[in-house]
């Protein structure tokens, strides 16, 4: 039975916590490709939630509810209603309050968070309930994911890892004097900007530190077909999932989680790690502290808007050299998506909310399932995902190269 009926024909309760940008494409996704009826969406800013839906012409299949994501007793109100599913897209400083909520309630979670160390202390009382919960499924982290696990039970042996991701303007309208705009969460990106980043090179383990990503020695040049070059720094835990693959370190000789960007934005933002405008430490002004990311997000994100007509483009692609049946290969997954000018979603929002939209479908009919936390890299099959997000016109493309 194709799974578009199935989902048609099961009764399913899902709640959405945070109806964002990418939230409105998980709505999008359920109405159009699900038929689901019943969905409740929720966000701490209820009348923007009430207009979307009503503009949409969704009042009979969404219900809509006010949630304060840092409270866990409005989390808990949310959830008391008949839910199966909980799918969560808000702040990822969130995710924590929003995964207890829903162990206490006893239903399966999914979201497009990193797992921190609170996230996974759940595991053993998510296992106890024989629960799932899915994190990091969203694009990067996510459908990369997805992509190296797929890469990594090609090969017999794996030298080198490679994955980049980026949200970024196609180049007529990146038109400001940093050549971006904010596509996700600008203060999720600020601080990102920070973030220590763990490497392979040459068969040891590297340590950069979140002050350094920008600096030269460290900003490479990725070319894009379609799109162009775009600069590459390091940002993320490559040895960790690398581990959680269990590659054989003694044949790994390259791995490297990198952001991709439009020459200059590392030049830029060096100068800004350099001032100490992003350090997380709050600075005193006049008597009172100020964080500095949230003042920066707040005086920059108003300028880095994108302007009616204008398109973003969400990237990733994936390397894996090493070989198979005695042969070395080179296997390459890639991602190059578009603002849907027709619906207005994003490429962010579209590669995110559809993603984790047929993610929480799939908790819910048994195609992914536990008990505990699984991760994209090994309990979500390629082929099939793929499948999915081209009938939602995201299309991924993998290709073997034979090296010699």
């Amino acid at each position: 039975m194709p799974a578009q009926t199935r989902y048609h024909q099961a009764t399913m309760n899902i709640l959405l916590l945070g109806a964002g940008m990418q939230g409105k494409a998980v709505l999008h996704d359920l109405i159009e490709y699900s038929h689901l009826d019943n969905i409740t969406a929720a966000d701490a800013n209820l009348d923007m939630l009430k207009a979307h839906v009503k503009q949409r012409g969704w009042e009979d299949k969404v219900s809509c509810i006010h949630v304060d994501g840092s409270s866990p007793d409005s989390l808990d109100r949310a959830m008391q209603r008949d839910v199966d599913i909980v799918i969560d897209l808000q702040p990822k400083w969130f995710a924590v309050n929003a995964a207890r909520a829903a162990l206490k309630r006893g239903v399966n979670f999914i979201n497009a968070s990193y797992p921190g160390p609170e996230f996974k202390q759940l595991d053993a009382q998510i296992r106890a309930k024989g629960l799932t919960f899915l994190p990091e499924f969203g694009l990067d982290p996510g459908l990369d994911l997805v992509m190296l696990g797929d890469g990594a039970r090609s090969l017999d042996v794996i030298e080198e890892i490679h994955s980049y991701g980026s949200g970024i303007p196609e180049w007529s309208a990146a038109n400001n004097p940093i050549h971006y705009k904010v596509s996700w969460s600008f203060e999720g990106a600020l601080d990102a900007y920070r973030r220590n980043s763990r490497m392979i090179r040459d068969g040891k383990l590297v340590e950069i530190d979140g002050m350094t990503i920008f600096s030269p020695e460290h900003v490479t040049i990725e070319e894009i077909e379609g799109v162009g070059k775009l600069e590459s720094y390091p940002n993320g835990d490559a040895a960790e999932y690398a581990g959680i693959l269990g590659v054989d370190p003694k044949s790994l000789k390259a791995a490297g989680r990198y952001t991709l960007r439009w020459p200059g934005h590392a030049a830029f933002w060096k100068a800004l790690v350099d001032l100490h405008l992003l350090d997380r430490e709050p600075v005193m002004v006049e008597g009172a502290p100020v964080n500095r990311i949230k003042f920066l997000s707040q005086v920059m994100g108003p300028h880095l808007q994108y302007a009616p007509g204008e398109r973003d483009i969400a990237i990733v692609r994936v390397d894996l050299i090493g070989q198979k049946d005695g042969q070395r290969k080179r296997l390459r997954y890639e991602i190059v998506d578009y603002l849907d000018l027709a619906t207005g979603l994003s490429a962010m929002s579209r590669t995110v909310g559809f993603t984790i939209g047929i993610g929480a479908l799939w908790l819910a009919d048994g195609t992914l399932k536990g008990p505990g936390i699984i991760s994209p890299l090994n309990d979500v099959p390629f082929a099939p995902l793929a499948r999915e997000l081209n009938k939602r016109g995201v299309r991924i493309t993998r290709e073997e190269t034979i090296l010699s």
